[in-house]
């Protein structure tokens, strides 16, 4: 049958195996609730154990399989012992999202050297390692899968108020990202980012306020966002499900800006 006659099952990843690290944080949250609305099996990995769990039971709620893993990609171990957990659980690794990170603000002569090495290494060196351990197993597969870095508008755009560590990361994720893609482009894996600008989650609730200090920032941001608002979960789980199925098979070493248009200015 025609893939005409219903269009929708591009999109369709019921059933598939999916590993979300990161995951009780602001982006893994809504990635593992909205995978789990779609159907699909999830091991949940997170250094926040409450956290964790508190993800785990609304991702349960919607009827998904879940199974957790109370740790951080912070080791070659961690990151395959986190493969290792799908596989054991699910038989098998389809969709891979590197979710997990940090930042620290502080303009470059007060920060700190090992905060910035910190930075880097949350950001880019544990994506990294869990990327070669995902890659290593769907490879083994053999049919191919689906890998997701987190990056960032500010991998394109810089900041004046203490970013270098941050931005220089993400910029970081941009080039694996794209090398990845190439490099993997013949064995059916593909590899894309997904980098949003300022959306709704705890660390952001502030600038949804109606608060003096939350307009002023909140204009003052606007001013170069096309669209006119801040993003909002929904606007993330789109752009998720395009990469995490078969919709996206002939993308890869794609940064799929979700900004409202910010980067466009």
């Amino acid at each position: 049958m025609s893939f005409y006659a219903n269009p929708y099952s591009l999109f369709d990843i019921k059933g598939k195996a999916a590993l979300i690290s990161g995951a009780s944080g602001a982006f893994g949250a809504v990635a593992a609730k909205t995978l789990a609305g779609a159907g699909c099996r999830l091991v949940l990995a997170a250094g926040n154990a409450t956290a964790l769990d508190e993800v785990a039971g609304e991702c349960e709620a919607l009827g998904a399989e879940v199974s957790t893993i109370n740790s951080r990609p912070d080791s070659e171990r961690s990151c395959q012992a986190m493969v290792d957990a799908v596989t054991t659980v699910f038989g098998r690794l389809d969709i891979l999202l590197a979710a997990s990170g940090m930042n620290k603000v502080a303009k470059i002569e007060e920060m700190p050297p090992a905060d910035f090495t910190g930075i880097m290494d949350a950001n880019v060196t544990q994506s990294w390692l869990l990327a070669r351990a995902a890659t290593a197993r769907m490879k083994g597969q053999g049919e191919g899968g689906k890998i997701i870095l987190m990056s960032s508008a500010r991998g394109l755009l810089g900041h004046p108020n203490g970013y270098t560590a941050y931005c220089a990361s993400k910029a970081a994720i941009d080039g694996m990202t794209k090398a990845l893609g190439c490099e993997l482009g013949s064995t059916g894996i593909t590899v894309n980012a997904i980098a949003p600008t300022v959306f709704r989650s705890p660390l952001t609730a502030w600038m949804f306020e109606e608060t003096e200090e939350a307009a002023a920032v909140r204009q003052g941001f606007l001013t170069r966002v096309p669209k006119g608002r801040l993003g909002e979960p929904e606007d993330l789980a789109g752009p998720l499900l395009f990469l995490a199925s078969r919709a996206s098979d002939f993308y890869t070493g794609h940064i799929l800006y979700t900004d409202g248009g910010y980067t466009a200015g």
